[in-house]
């Protein structure tokens, strides 16, 4: 089985988690966080992540759909959130 075969049902979940990246990182200027910092914990996160999905995709790969879900709506959330945060509403 080849490497893109084996992540091809996470394809949107990485999308959309670049996604929540920028989401992420909008939150992170609109409360007046220094970007060093934001970035550097940022970095670190991708590498944790990365770890993360490089050993655990053989044991998550059946569980890819529920995971899916997870992650797309966690992404909704924030992004409604930062959004609300961004016009004062909350």
């Amino acid at each position: 089985m080849s490497f893109m075969s084996e992540i091809k049902p996470f394809l949107p979940l990485i999308i959309f988690g670049n996604i929540e990246n920028l989401v992420l990182a909008s939150q992170g200027v609109t409360a007046g966080v220094d970007p060093i910092v934001l970035g550097g914990l940022s970095l670190i996160l991708v590498i944790i992540w990365l770890l993360i999905g490089t050993f655990g995709t053989k044991i998550a790969i059946k569980y890819a759909d529920a995971i899916e879900f997870i992650g797309g709506l966690a992404i909704f959330i924030l992004g409604i959130q930062s959004m609300l945060e961004a016009v004062h509403i909350i």
